[in-house]
């Protein structure tokens, strides 16, 4: 069997395909992020992305499928309880979650924790809701730089997310915050995914700018994952964008923060120039971060066309022995009620240069298809424990 050298995987993180079939238990009956953009943007240019056969996998208003498309493709169906970020990336590489991560949406987070956490910092918790992290900056931004508060908010993941201005608070001190709410945070009541450091510079509304000295503090994966299958057999696992957040560090080998989507591109595109052996695992969150969540169509569509640009730029850069895939974590629709991920079935689209033809695989039962396939590619065994069933042989 033919076995590919390198392999890239990126996640278009949140671009669901349509509903799962239990989205109803979610809320989400009806929600389809790719379904409902091609619609409301009217004439989608994703030219590379129809060539792998996107719009094969479904019927897309305004794209005509690929008469004769280059990439395997299929949908994936989720095995986990869950609908965000760390669940759909932990499915991929082989960890069925069956208790959903924490989240605090609706309520923010109990009396008794924010006490605790104010105990512990010596500062005045002020925000404490789901918001917008650039609307709670412009809110309390200014407060919290006067008075020496400290702003916390959640979103609608399992997240638990803390503001800290570089100049007056500083990053060791938001960092340290951040190890105390991680800490805090274990709490089976209390447990989230995962807590976020959100650096900012700036001294008055209007002014406020995130940093890139973003940090996530997240739980480590409940068991081993195709990636330390592959780290322990001596193969490189380089991430791009929060992977290794995400995972915790555990199973990276090489690690490529991203200022954004279309930095997060320019690095693998970058990265086809170094001769490794083994996955480059990519996230590209802004679709997610500042379109979906923010339930903004035509910037979610741009950011498509902008990937798809990339994508361009990517392909002939790739080896015959080099193997491509895109797929997606959840959904996060922006045409829905909310400001919420969508429970959604994810497209898989594999590609290389080697292969002779195109073509539509099964619809699959778990996200582990991909860890799976990426195992059997390298000769090593999924951990014990893990899902998913390769397609090596399929591609």
């Amino acid at each position: 069997m033919k076995k590919y050298q390198r392999v890239f995987m990126i996640v278009l993180d949140s671009l669901g395909i349509g509903s799962m079939e239990d989205a109803a238990d979610f809320g989400d009956m009806g929600a389809d992020t790719l379904g409902h953009i091609a619609e409301h943007a009217r004439h989608l240019n994703i030219p590379n992305l129809r060539k792998l056969g996107i719009a094969n996998i479904r019927p897309l208003a305004g794209i005509e499928p690929y008469e004769d498309p280059i990439g395997k493709f299929t949908k994936l169906r989720e095995a986990s309880l869950g609908k965000d970020t760390m669940t759909g990336h932990w499915e991929m590489m082989g960890l069925r979650i069956t208790k959903p991560f924490r989240t605090f949406t609706e309520t923010g987070f109990p009396k008794e924790l924010i006490e605790e956490l104010e105990k512990r910092t010596g500062r005045k918790i002020i925000g404490n809701r789901s918001e917008s992290g650039t609307v709670i900056l412009d809110e309390l931004g200014e407060e919290e730089i006067k008075e020496g508060h400290l702003i916390v908010y959640t979103s609608a993941d399992s997240v638990l997310q803390i503001c800290g201005n570089e100049e007056t608070m500083g990053l060791d001190t938001l960092y340290h915050y951040c190890e105390i709410a991680r800490e805090l945070t274990m709490k089976d009541e209390w447990k989230v995914g995962r807590v976020i450091a959100r650096p900012y510079i700036g001294k008055k509304k209007g002014e406020f700018i995130r940093t890139a000295n973003r940090h996530d503090y997240a739980l480590k994966p409940f068991g081993k994952t195709a990636l330390d299958a592959l780290k322990e057999h001596g193969y490189d696992v380089i991430s791009v964008g929060k992977i290794k957040d995400i995972f915790d560090g555990q199973g990276i080998t090489e690690a490529y923060k991203s200022k954004s989507s279309v930095h997060g591109m320019e690095q693998t595109i970058e990265l086809t120039k170094k001769n490794f052996h083994g996955l480059c695992f990519v996230n590209l969150v802004d679709f997610d971060a500042l379109w979906g969540h923010r339930r903004n169509v035509q910037g979610y569509a741009q950011e498509l066309e902008h990937f798809d640009e990339k994508l361009g730029e990517l392909m002939p850069l790739l080896k015959k022995d080099d193997l491509l895939i895109l797929t997606a974590d959840h959904g996060n629709d922006p045409t829905w009620t909310g400001t919420d991920h969508t429970r959604e079935k994810v497209p898989f689209l594999a590609w290389s240069p080697s292969m002779q033809h195109g073509g539509r695989l099964e619809e699959q039962d778990c996200f582990a298809v991909s860890g799976a396939t990426i195992a059997q590619n390298f000769g090593v065994s999924m951990p014990d424990g893990c899902i998913g069933t390769s397609l090596l042989n399929q591609l």
